[in-house]
């Protein structure tokens, strides 16, 4: 086992990440920008670094840095964590080249699924259901207009190398695709470096699912249910909750054992995810995320698994000791994302934690690194918080939600807890009836109350 890991992240990962290593007797270091000098994880953490001034660029996306970094203070290994450079394959690479482990998958899984055009294909190939759409990139209108037309309007056309919302486009029609095309590419290219566009069918009211898998890189693929992400904001979540109230126990498995064979194919190693969207009884591959997800603490409730554990026990060299069969999913767990944003405008609001006070109870877990004191810094993403509820059943899960937002108070700044404490009244959340698009008509509709 590692004596010492490097955790190249901030924020509530970064404190979620030494969490587990201390439990497994390991020490941590952490680096940190200027700006961070004060978070939690930097506090707790054996050692710290300062690896460079506040914007992203030149500090948690600084590799020289985080390598010099682990290379002075002894590191074994290095988890990247959520975002930044975790789904960064030339990181990996570097990492492995300077005799260090990457707590993660292989290079060449991150570089396989990273490229989306890549990704489908790769999906089609080992046997997981992909949305229509064309077989590769689009580079002019009338190959567009091509696609589209034989899968039919409306369409997405989609970065190859996006994430986060970013890089999407919808035309409806033959008119409208030509300059969804070029203002997807321009996009594209301002945020990834990379301007290849593809174009997939736009489906009418789908679920947003995804299955959590761990693999141990000898074939060994364990699945830990799904998790419906339906509920979105300009495709980002905003809570999650396991198991999806859409699935029956059939469908549940079967998508499961899909996942699971697809995988073990790949002889997949560590934490990933793979995304679907959901519609009609049918799944439809829209991409895999070769890391630990914001939302992975559902998976963990209803499982009983610490999946970071498990993430560091495999680089370690371990290998799956239990079998499918062994996962018993229980219970009910939803997710909220707490942000540093107003709640009606989502404007960011960050600033000085005055007061900070974490629900408890049976069933109730927040991950923040959040406390008194402490000065959200406007450089980088806005959560601040999850809040995470299980119960027996959905019902029990939803009323201790409740009384949990009831008891959260984050002074100082303003929050998305008041959207939460909305969404736990309205009867479509209540009732589970819900799909990609739902949330942001709620809110349109709501905003002109």
């Amino acid at each position: 086992m590692f004596e010492k890991v490097l955790i190249a992240n901030r924020g509530e990962i970064a404190l979620r990440i030494h969490r587990a290593c201390r439990e497994m007797g390991i020490r941590t270091v952490a680096v940190h920008s200027t700006a961070d000098a004060d978070t939690m994880h930097v506090r707790l953490a054996d050692e710290s670094v300062c690896i460079g001034p506040p914007p992203s660029k030149d500090s948690y996306l600084n590799i020289p840095a985080i390598l010099t970094a682990a290379t002075i203070t002894g590191a074994d290994a290095v988890h990247p964590g959520i975002g930044f450079l975790s789904e960064n394959a030339q990181f990996a690479q570097m990492v492995e080249e300077h005799d260090l482990v990457f707590i993660g998958p292989s290079p060449e899984h991150i570089s396989l699924m990273g490229d989306k055009v890549q990704a489908k294909e790769t999906a089609r190939e080992i046997g997981l259901p992909v949305v229509p759409g064309s077989d590769g990139a689009v580079d002019t209108p009338d190959e567009a207009v091509a696609v589209a037309e034989e899968i039919g309007f409306p369409v997405l056309l989609k970065a190859s190398s996006g994430g986060g919302g970013r890089g999407m486009k919808i035309a409806n029609n033959a008119a409208e695709l030509p300059e969804a095309l070029s203002t997807c590419r321009q996009e594209a290219l301002a945020a990834f470096g990379d301007d290849t566009v593809y174009i997939e069918k736009l489906l009418g009211q789908p679920r947003h699912i995804e299955i959590q898998v761990l693999g141990d890189g000898h074939g060994n693929v364990l699945h830990f249910g799904e998790r419906d992400c339906s509920l979105q904001r300009r495709h980002q979540k905003v809570l999650e909750e396991a198991p999806s109230p859409a699935l029956n126990a059939k469908e549940r498995s079967r998508i499961g054992e899909t996942v699971t064979s697809a995988l073990s194919k790949l002889a997949y190693r560590s934490a990933g995810t793979i995304e679907f969207l959901y519609e009609n009884g049918e799944f439809f591959f829209i991409e895999m995320n070769t890391r630990l997800q914001v939302e992975h603490p559902v998976s963990e409730m209803i499982s009983g698994v610490d999946l970071v554990r498990e993430q560091i026990r495999i680089a370690a060299g371990g290998h799956l000791d239990v079998s499918q069969s062994d996962i018993i999913l229980a219970g009910h767990a939803i997710e909220c994302r707490i942000n540093a944003e107003n709640p009606v405008t989502f404007v960011p609001s960050p600033g000085t934690v005055t007061d900070f006070h974490a629900p408890g109870g049976l069933g109730v877990r927040v991950d923040s690194a959040l406390y008194s004191g402490y000065t959200v810094p406007p450089h980088y993403d806005s959560l601040v918080a999850k809040l995470i509820v299980h119960g027996k059943t959905r019902n029990e899960c939803l009323m201790r939600l409740r009384r949990a937002l009831e008891e959260f108070v984050i002074g100082g700044i303003e929050t998305t807890t008041p959207l939460h404490q909305r969404l736990v009244e309205n009867p479509t959340f209540l009732n589970g009836d819900y799909h990609i698009h739902w949330l942001e008509e709620w809110l349109e509709e709501t905003a002109e109350d």
